[in-house]
C-alpha cells in the first residue's frame, strides 16, 4: 500500500510539471534577452533534472517562479565576461598573469575611437592607395631610439622568432651559455632559435663568455651575432659578459649583422627617475647593434607588442618575411603603442601620464601615508576577527624586468586574531571574487595587500570588496 501511495506521489509530481509552452508564456522578457533557442535549451536541461528528481522520490520546487529564476540566472552566469578588472595588490607591477602594463587614458581613448569605427589601418589617405600599417608608429620608434627603421609584431617572443627566421634561417647563431634564458611559459631561446630554422652554437661558460669566444665560433655558416638580455635573473660574482661595442665591432669585422634581444626595453634613463639603471633603446643602437627586440607592455608601458627595430635594409627583409602577416598587431594596439609613445616626448610629464613609470617611482612615504588614511575604514570593513596594521614591504618590478631590484614599499597586513590559517586562506579567496577582485599575497600568517598600484579612483572599490566580504 505504500508503495502505491509513493507511485502516486511521483506521479503527481509529475503531473504539477509546467510545460514549455506554458513556461514560455511566462518569460518574454527572457527571450527578448537571450533568444528562444537559448532559453528553450535551458529549460528543457532544468525540467530534465527536475524529472529524475523526482524520479529519485525528491520533492524539487517545480514552481513557474522557481524555473524562471533558475533558467534566467543560468542565462545570466553564461553572459558574465571572464576577463575582468583586478585590483592589483601583489606587488608586482608588471604582473604577467594580470596583463602586465596598465595603459595611460591617452592609449584608452585612441582604442575606443579607432575600434568602433573603420580606419586607415592600411589606408594612404593621401595617395588614396594601399598603405602599410607600421607608418603608424614606425617615425615615432625611430624618434624615440634613433633607429633607421622599425617594425611591429605581436610580442618579443615573436619579434625574436621573425629576426631569426628572415636573418638566420639554415644558418649558425653564436650565443653566450649565460644567455640561454627561460621566460615566462616555459619558453626557451634555444627552442625559439630552433623554431626559427637556425642553428644555435653555445659558447663560453654560464658565467663568463669573452671576445675570442665569439671569433672562434664564427666560420662560414655562421648568420649574425647575437646578445640576449637575461630577461628574470642576474648572474653575479666571478662573471664577465662582452659589452655591445665590443661585439658590434666583431661583427663589423666579419660583416654580420648584430642582434640585441634587450627583453623588457626602456627609452628613458631610469636612473635618473631613481629607479636601477638599465641601458636605454637608443643606447644600444648607438653602440652598433644592428637590429634590436623588446617588448611594449614592460618597462615601455604599453600594449602587447614586440618591437624591431634598426638598420633599414634589415627591417625591409624582415618586412618581406611571410611569417611578419602572421605575426602583426591589429589596429587597436597599433593606436595604444603610438598614443603611448609619443608620451614619451615629454619627459617632464612622463611619470604622471604613465602608469607603469608612476607606479614604479612612487616613494614609500606616500604609499605609506595611503595606508594609515585607509587603514581605519579598512578594519570597520573587514570586522573584529582581523588585526590590520600597516607595514614596511618590498615591491616587485616584475616580467623580467629589472629581476633582482626591489622597490621599497607599504602594505596593510591582515593578520586572523586566532591564528588560524584557512581562516586566511578563506578570506583571500573570498577577496578574488566578483564585484571587485583583489589578489593580495600570503606571507608569514598574514595576508600582505601592497598599496604601490593602488590607484585612488580604486580605493573605494577595495573597501567595497572587504566590505561584501565580512557580509
Amino acid at each position: 500500500m505504500q508503495d502505491k501511495d509513493l507511485s502516486n506521489d511521483k506521479a503527481q509530481r509529475f503531473q504539477q510539471l509546467p510545460g514549455i509552452d506554458t513556461l514560455l508564456q511566462q518569460m518574454t522578457t527572457e527571450i527578448n534577452t537571450w533568444g528562444r533557442d537559448a532559453v528553450v535549451k535551458k529549460l528543457r536541461d532544468l525540467l530534465a533534472q527536475l524529472r529524475a528528481k523526482i524520479a529519485c522520490g525528491e520533492t524539487p520546487d517545480c514552481s513557474i517562479e522557481s524555473i524562471r529564476d533558475t533558467v534566467t540566472a543560468a542565462l545570466s552566469a553564461l553572459n558574465v565576461s571572464s576577463l575582468v578588472p583586478v585590483i592589483n595588490l601583489t606587488g608586482t607591477v608588471l604582473h604577467t598573469n594580470f596583463g602586465r602594463a596598465v595603459l595611460p587614458k591617452t592609449a584608452l581613448d585612441a582604442v575606443m575611437t579607432v575600434a568602433g569605427a573603420a580606419s586607415n589601418l592600411e589606408f594612404d589617405l593621401e595617395s588614396g592607395g594601399r598603405g602599410e600599417r607600421d607608418t603608424h608608429v614606425e617615425s615615432l620608434i625611430c624618434e624615440l631610439t634613433g633607429a633607421e627603421a622599425a617594425t611591429v609584431v605581436n610580442n618579443n617572443a615573436a619579434a625574436v622568432l621573425l629576426v631569426l627566421n628572415t636573418l638566420a634561417m639554415a644558418g649558425e647563431v653564436p650565443v653566450s651559455r649565460g644567455e640561454l634564458v627561460e621566460i615566462g611559459g616555459s619558453f626557451r631561446v634555444p627552442e625559439v632559435m630552433a623554431r626559427a630554422g637556425c642553428q644555435l652554437v653555445e659558447i663560453g661558460a654560464t658565467n663568463r663568455t669573452h671576445l675570442t669566444d665569439y671569433r672562434h665560433a664564427i666560420g662560414d655558416k655562421t648568420a649574425l651575432l647575437m646578445k640576449v638580455h637575461t630577461s628574470n635573473y642576474r648572474v653575479e660574482g666571478f662573471t664577465h659578459s662582452v659589452a655591445e661595442m665590443e661585439l658590434a665591432a666583431l661583427a663589423a669585422e666579419y660583416s654580420l649583422p648584430l642582434v640585441v634581444d634587450m627583453g623588457s626595453g626602456n627609452l628613458v634613463d631610469l636612473a635618473a627617475l631613481g629607479l636601477p639603471r638599465e641601458v636605454t633603446a637608443a643606447e644600444t643602437l648607438a653602440q652598433g647593434a644592428d637590429i634590436i627586440t623588446f617588448s611594449g607592455d614592460k618597462l615601455l608601458g604599453g600594449p602587447q607588442a614586440g618591437l624591431i627595430a634598426g638598420r633599414q635594409d634589415l627591417i625591409d627583409a624582415i618586412r618581406k618575411n611571410p611569417l611578419k602577416r602572421a605575426l602583426r598587431v591589429d589596429k587597436m594596439v597599433l593606436a595604444a603603442l603610438a598614443e603611448t609613445l609619443k608620451l614619451y616626448r615629454d619627459p617632464d610629464d612622463l611619470l604622471k601620464s604613465l602608469p607603469t613609470l608612476r607606479y614604479l617611482t612612487r616613494d614609500e612615504q606616500d604609499i605609506r601615508a595611503q595606508g594609515h588614511r585607509l587603514l581605519p575604514h579598512i578594519k570597520q570593513a573587514i570586522g573584529s576577527s582581523y588585526s590590520v596594521s600597516v607595514e614596511r614591504c618590498l615591491s616587485q618590478v616584475g616580467s623580467g624586468s629589472l629581476p633582482v631590484d626591489l622597490l621599497e614599499s607599504a602594505a596593510l597586513q591582515c593578520s586572523p586574531i586566532s591564528g588560524d590559517g584557512e581562516s586566511l586562506r578563506r578570506l583571500q579567496q573570498s577577496l578574488r571574487e566578483p564585484p571587485a577582485p583583489v589578489v593580495g599575497r600570503l606571507h608569514g600568517g598574514a595576508l600582505w595587500l601592497d598599496l604601490r598600484c593602488l590607484e585612488a579612483d580604486d580605493e573605494a572599490a577595495l573597501l567595497g570588496q572587504l566590505q561584501h566580504v565580512a557580509r
